[in-house]
C-alpha cells in the first residue's frame, strides 16, 4: 500500500506541474489581463488628474495612526506590511506575515516628476515599468532599471537591486536621493545622505526592518532612444571572467554589461550602449508579443558561433527578462516560445506573478523548492570563476533529484 501510495503522489505531482499550463492559459492570463487593464487605467486617470500628491498626505497619515495603534495596544507582535505574501515578486510566499500586526501601506502612485533637479519622487509600490513608461518618452530614465516590470521601488531601496548597468551607478539604493519613512513609534522622518544620514544608509539590505518608506526621491539621467547591444558567445569560464572583467573596468565603460550562462563553459556576453541613431536592418525590437524569449534569442548565438550586433529599443531593452521571467515561464508553459503560440496570445503573456503563487498550492510549491533553485548573489568580481563552479554543482544536484 505504501508503494502505491507513493507512486499516485508522484503522478499527481506530475500532472500538476506539467499540465499546470493549462490553469494559466485559460486563467490566470485572461486574469492578469484584466488586472493590467485595471492598474494601467487608474494610472493614467490619477497621474492626468495629478492628484496623487494631494492624496499623499492623508494616506501617510493613515499609516502613522495604524502604526500608533499598534504602539499602543503594546507592541505584543511585530508589525509589517498587510500585503499578502502571494502579491510579492520574491518565489517565497512569506508565511511569517501571518504572525504580524498588519499596516496597510497601499502606495502605488508617481508623486513628482523634476527634471531640473534630476529627480522622480514615486509612493513604494510604484513599479519599474510605470517609471519607465513615465520617463523614456521624455528622453530621461533611472539611473538603475531592474529588468521585470513590476518590480516595486519599495522592494528595491529595501533590497538590493543590481542589474546591467550598475558597474557605472552601483546598487539600486545609490540611486536614491531621499526617503521619507514612518518610524516604529509612528513619526514621519525624511532622511537623505544630508538629512538623518545613519537612518538613510540604513534603509538599503534592511527588507522594511527600519521603518515604513512611504516616498522615495530616484535619480534620473538623459537617455537616448536605442541600446547598441553586442553579442559574444564565450566558450570558456575563463574567458567569461576575464572579458567580464576588463570591460567593466575600462575608464569609458559601455553603458551595460551583462552575461547569461547556459552551462559552465557557455554563455554570451552582452555589452550595451545607448545611441540615437541605429541601422534599420539590425533594429530588433524585442519587446514586440511575437518576438521569441529574449534568453533563447540570445542562446542562438551560441550555436552560430559568431559575434553580433542590434539595435534594441531601450525600454523593450531594459524589461527584456519580463515576457518569460527569465527563464521560469519554460516550466510553467512549456510551448509559450514556440512560433504558433507567440503569435496568437503572445501578447497576453506573462501571468502576474503574484497570481501564479495564489494557485500553485502546496504540493507545487514544494516541488519548485526541491528542484529549483532562483536566487540573487553579490559576489566580488575576482571570485566569478569560484561562483560559476559552485551554481554547476547546484544544478547537477537539482538534476540529481529530478
Amino acid at each position: 500500500m505504501v508503494v502505491l501510495s507513493d507512486i499516485t503522489n508522484r503522478w499527481f505531482e506530475y500532472v500538476l506541474v506539467r499540465y499546470r499550463w493549462i490553469l494559466v492559459c485559460f486563467v490566470l492570463l485572461p486574469v492578469s489581463i484584466l488586472y493590467d487593464a485595471y492598474h494601467y487605467i487608474r494610472c493614467k486617470i490619477i497621474f492626468k488628474l495629478k492628484s496623487a500628491p494631494n492624496k499623499h498626505d492623508g494616506k501617510v497619515k493613515y499609516v502613522q495612526k495604524q502604526v500608533r495603534e499598534w504602539k499602543s495596544s503594546g507592541c505584543k507582535m511585530p508589525m509589517g506590511t498587510s500585503r499578502p505574501g502571494w502579491q510579492t515578486m520574491s518565489v517565497g510566499t512569506s508565511k511569517f506575515k501571518k504572525k504580524l500586526f498588519p499596516i496597510d501601506v497601499d502606495l502605488l502612485d508617481i508623486l513628482e516628476l523634476n527634471i531640473e533637479k534630476q529627480f522622480v519622487r514615486a509612493e513604494p509600490r510604484v513599479t519599474m515599468g510605470q517609471l519607465t513608461a513615465l520617463l523614456c518618452p521624455l528622453g530621461w530614465t533611472l539611473a538603475i532599471v531592474p529588468e521585470l516590470e513590476d518590480l516595486t521601488v519599495g522592494g528595491m531601496c529595501n533590497g538590493t537591486g543590481v542589474e546591467s548597468s550598475s558597474h557605472i551607478h552601483g546598487l539600486f539604493g545609490n540611486i536614491c536621493l531621499a526617503h521619507e519613512v514612518v518610524l516604529p513609534d509612528g513619526s514621519l522622518v525624511r532622511c537623505s545622505k544630508d538629512e538623518n544620514s545613519h537612518l538613510f544608509y540604513a534603509i538599503p539590505f534592511s527588507h522594511g526592518t527600519v521603518g515604513f518608506v512611504v516616498s522615495t526621491e530616484l535619480r534620473i539621467v538623459p537617455c537616448k532612444q536605442y541600446v547598441k547591444l553586442e553579442y559574444i558567445p564565450l566558450y570558456k569560464a575563463d574567458d567569461v571572467c576575464k572579458k567580464m572583467s576588463e570591460e567593466s573596468r575600462k575608464s569609458n565603460p559601455v553603458d551595460f554589461i551583462e552575461t547569461l550562462m547556459y552551462t559552465k563553459n557557455t554563455g554570451v556576453l552582452m555589452l550595451g550602449k545607448m545611441t540615437n541613431e541605429a541601422e534599420p536592418q539590425k533594429v530588433n525590437k524585442i519587446g514586440k508579443f511575437y518576438k521569441p524569449w529574449f534568453y533563447k534569442h540570445v542562446e542562438t548565438f551560441i550555436k552560430y558561433k559568431q559575434q553580433s550586433v542590434e539595435y534594441i529599443p531601450l525600454r523593450d531593452y531594459y524589461h527584456r527578462h519580463t515576457k518569460s521571467l527569465f527563464w521560469e515561464m519554460e516550466d510553467i508553459v512549456p510551448f509559450g516560445n514556440w512560433t504558433v503560440f507567440r503569435y496568437l496570445f503572445g501578447w497576453a503573456m506573462p501571468p502576474k506573478v503574484s497570481f501564479l503563487k495564489l494557485t500553485q498550492g502546496e504540493t507545487v510549491r514544494k516541488l519548485y523548492e526541491a528542484h529549483q533553485m532562483i536566487q540573487d548573489f553579490l559576489i566580488p568580481m575576482n571570485r566569478l570563476k569560484e561562483f560559476i563552479n559552485f551554481a554547476e554543482i547546484g544544478r547537477a544536484s537539482c538534476r540529481e533529484r529530478v
